[in-house]
């Protein structure tokens, strides 16, 4: 198959690429990394965009991460010539804090000036992810937003973490508020701290029955995973390199509500 190729690297949510077509309509494509090479590979994939008719095609960048944009004349005959280039997005609105968001002028527990109130977040998810933050745009992301979509209460940390936040506690309620554990190992997730503290409170709670663990395999091969820990290579997992992320997504989303 024969397709012109834009590598558009590293592109920040809400901006926008706009594809000049000349000679022909054609099939212009917008994925990210993940995608593309499934694209590539003849494999199933997702992308934004479609059949275009008209020039220029303006497609707007769902979220930060690597990008790539595709044009191809599969199922169509003639010859188009391409060009490509990206539009910013618009800056963020300007957002004065309120005094009540200042610590040290609100009241707190107690009455004391500066302390804030307790944390009475009794929420409970379906899901924990654990992962590497090299892995975000190509895997997690997608996976989390995916999850999210499909009706999932999801434990992702750009859903849940905010500044000033105990990041340990904050990891330790999400770990045992949620019913499913699914754990994206790489390369970049085994020499990582946070990610080990998180997959060591994972498999505590999957040996004790609490938590099912869902690990997806990214880049990494099942005799490096066994060299890392045999348990985890023993479990069943799902590959990025066999499965699309959308496909990963609909399988657990299976599993979790097949449980009561």
């Amino acid at each position: 198959m024969k397709f012109t190729h834009y590598d558009l690297g590293h592109l920040s949510g809400g901006e926008t690429v706009e594809i000049e077509l000349s000679g022909n309509a054609a099939n212009v494509r917008l994925m990210d990394s993940s995608d593309f090479q499934n694209y590539r590979s003849g494999r199933r994939h997702h992308y934004y965009g479609g059949l275009a008719q008209r020039s220029p095609v303006r497609l707007h960048v769902p979220h930060s991460g690597h990008w790539h944009v595709t044009v191809d004349l599969m199922g169509l005959r003639g010859s188009v010539r391409s060009g490509i280039r990206i539009v910013p997005g618009p800056l963020p609105a300007i957002r004065e804090a309120p005094l009540s968001s200042v610590p040290s002028l609100v009241q707190g527990a107690g009455g004391h000036p500066g302390l804030a109130p307790e944390d009475d977040d009794q929420r409970e998810f379906d899901v924990f992810i654990s992962h590497a933050s090299e892995d975000k745009d190509d895997v997690v992301r997608p996976l989390a937003v995916a999850l999210q979509g499909s009706g999932l209460a999801v434990w992702y940390d750009e859903f849940e973490l905010r500044i000033g936040d105990s990041l340990r506690r904050k990891i330790d309620k999400g770990l045992a508020k949620s019913r499913f554990g699914v754990v994206v190992l790489s390369q970049a997730f085994l020499g990582k701290g946070w990610p080990n503290y998180e997959l060591d409170g994972l498999v505590t709670r999957a040996v004790t029955g609490e938590q099912i663990l869902l690990p997806v395999w990214h880049k990494i091969s099942k005799q490096e995973v066994m060299a890392y820990s045999p348990s985890l290579a023993d479990k069943l997992a799902r590959s990025t390199s066999t499965h699309t992320v959308q496909e990963i997504a609909e399988e657990i989303v299976q599993v979790i509500k097949g449980q009561p």
